[in-house]
């Protein structure tokens, strides 16, 4: 069994070697993986329950939930997200610690000797090498999130889960995953197994069709929202209903009208576990997840911003632009001053446009180290494209050091990419 200890700096070279196995970053398919699976003796048969999550928005708030939920009954859980933030190491907690940098620097070493240097991608050979981590430690619950899509994700590898899970599906990686909201949500009911739950969060009718046209061809009974359960907001609380009855519960902890849809579904979920009414409200009153409007409260770059309020946030596709709006309008009325970097693979206009009636101006940065990188100008001619007062910035620094000196009474929101809230927690330290 692997020894998990403290972490210490190292991991890095392992992961930029194994980024040369393969030459895409992204490239879809089951097989690989399940070649390296083979070579480790198949890790991802002795897993704890596995609860896997799927969706193009919420993912990781609903899979934040969920753990909530289950620790507050004293259960051990192992969890893997992705993408990370500031470190690696955030995406793989061992019994709800973050993996030790001595046991990953094994682990990654172990999955790279038994790959035998075939081609395997970077995200596949860590999702072994978080495997093969769950695998050895015991736990009661193993909560999987995908990474892309979900049909030949790599982590559906998974023969049997307790429960699978798909969040509101929208448009988004349509380069990998089809055209169509319809072709999208197909890929993500690729998790859905026979006889399994699958709890399905809101979705539009072609969502829906698709999703309950592949758990009829798998034998997947489904539990869905506004069918077989409900979560509304009720005087400052919510409430949710199933056939287990009315839960009155506190609002979420995580902000944003969003976040009542991800806790319907995160409860859906517990319930279905057999979690108590206790465990359901730790699941909303203590579920933590970086970079989903999060206020930064200390830091150099809040140093920077002084008296203005300082927000971060990693929505990037059009439907995180509208729950990103919808949760800015519940705040506290304030002057709203953007800072946006972007991938030139999104819908840059998509994302902005319901932003733009409530800003009153942006800055675009580019992400320094990324290669996919919209330039800041390139961001401000979408943003005025949609009819915001945009201009660049040379970084985020720039950018909130500018606004403080427009607007002292700013609330600024670093925006666009996880990746760019990635850095800014990194810089921000």
């Amino acid at each position: 069994m692997t020894e998990w200890k403290t972490e210490a700096p190292g991991s890095d070279r392992v992961l930029e070697r194994l980024m040369t196995l393969h030459p895409k970053i992204i490239d879809l398919t089951l097989g690989r993986i399940e070649r390296l699976l083979a070579a480790l003796g198949h890790p991802e048969h002795r897993l704890p329950p596995v609860i896997h999550v799927a969706g193009t928005n919420g993912k990781g708030s609903t899979l934040a939930m969920i753990r909530a939920g289950l620790e507050a009954e004293g259960k051990t859980v192992h969890v893997y997200t992705s993408p990370h933030l500031a470190r690696f190491h955030e995406r793989v907690r061992v019994t709800g610690e973050l993996i030790g940098e001595d046991a990953l620097i094994a682990l990654l070493e172990r999955c790279e000797a038994a790959n035998g240097g075939e081609p395997i991608t970077f995200f596949e050979i860590t999702t072994a090498a978080a495997l093969l981590a769950f695998a050895e430690m015991p736990a009661d619950y193993t909560l999987l999130e995908v990474g892309l899509g979900g049909r030949l994700d790599a982590t559906n590898v998974i023969a049997r889960p307790a429960v699978t899970v798909i969040t509101p599906v929208s448009i988004d990686h349509q380069q990998y995953l089809g055209d169509t909201l319809a072709e999208i949500a197909g890929e993500k009911a690729g998790i859905l197994k026979s006889g399994v739950t699958g709890v399905i969060g809101p979705q539009e009718a072609q969502a829906i069709d698709a999703i309950e046209l592949r758990a009829e061809a798998v034998g997947a009974p489904l539990a869905v929202a506004n069918r077989d359960w409900q979560v509304w907001e009720e005087r400052g609380r919510i409430a949710y209903l199933d056939e287990r009855g009315l839960l009155d519960l506190p609002r979420p902890n995580l902000i944003g009208a969003h976040q009542v849809t991800n806790a319907g579904a995160a409860l859906a979920t517990l319930r279905r576990l057999g979690v108590s009414d206790a465990g359901c409200e730790a699941a909303v009153t203590r579920a933590e997840w970086p970079a989903r409007l999060q206020r930064l409260r200390r830091g150099p770059l809040v140093d920077i911003a002084g008296p203005c309020e300082l927000w971060l946030d990693g929505g990037h596709n059009p439907a995180a632009g509208e729950a990103l709006a919808e949760a800015l309008r519940r705040l506290p009325a304030r002057p709203l001053h953007l800072v946006t970097g972007m991938l030139n693979t999104k819908d840059v206009a998509g994302f902005l446009r319901p932003l733009a009636a409530l800003a009153t101006d942006l800055r675009g940065v580019g992400i320094p180290g990324e290669a996919a990188t919209l330039s800041a100008r390139e961001t401000v001619a979408a943003a005025r494209g949609v009819g915001m007062k945009a201009e660049p910035a040379a970084d985020v620094a720039a950018a909130i050091a500018a606004i403080r000196a427009d607007d002292s009474d700013a609330r600024i929101l670093i925006c666009g990419s996880l990746y760019l809230a990635g850095r800014v927690l990194r810089e921000n330290g």
